[in-house]
């Protein structure tokens, strides 16, 4: 029988991420997610969850593009690559999301054809909606042990509040 419990080897301590692609603060929270993965390692699964704001024009478009990514193998690379350019992505649209997938080795054309169908949309909706649900309202948002940690208003403190949750729960 192998071990489930939360924080075991064969069961990491999950770190929901709601973020969205187009938002300066989720930028300005890569350094902290950075910081987790290399304290944590393998011990922690960082897991993107969408939550595209109505406010910008290419959100939408953006989560479809790292869940392509993410089926492409680089998801968190494509990730942090479009957050380096949210300026850009309001500025010039959807091409920075082909664009950022071509610097990265990826297969464009389904970068393209996944943002004409829509083949990922229903990730993005099934996370914005569960997002809703637990009352994620802004981004980032932090969801780890049943905890939700808002990081849309301020995201000071953030890291040491999810570092002493995981300590808790990779302890427990």
């Amino acid at each position: 029988m192998s071990d489930t419990t939360p924080g075991s080897a064969a069961s990491p301590v999950v770190l929901d991420v709601w973020c969205e692609l187009q938002c300066p603060d989720c930028h300005s929270a890569l350094d902290d997610i950075r910081a987790l993965r290399a304290r944590y390692g393998d011990r922690l699964d960082i897991r993107l969850r969408h939550f595209p704001l109505e406010k910008h024009k290419h959100a939408f478009a953006a989560a479809q593009a790292a869940e392509e990514a993410f089926e492409q193998g680089q998801g968190w690379p494509y990730v942090e690559a479009v957050l380096g350019r949210t300026e850009r992505l309001a500025e010039r649209g959807e091409s920075v999301l082909v664009e950022t997938a071509a610097e990265l080795a990826l297969d464009t054309e389904e970068f393209e054809t996944a943002l004409i169908d829509g083949r990922h949309m229903l990730i993005v909706d099934a996370d914005q909606a569960e997002g809703k649900a637990i009352g994620v309202s802004g981004t980032p948002t932090y969801v780890i042990g049943d905890e939700r940690l808002d990081g849309g208003r301020s995201q000071e403190g953030l890291r040491a509040r999810i570092e002493e949750i995981a300590d808790r729960l990779l302890a427990a």
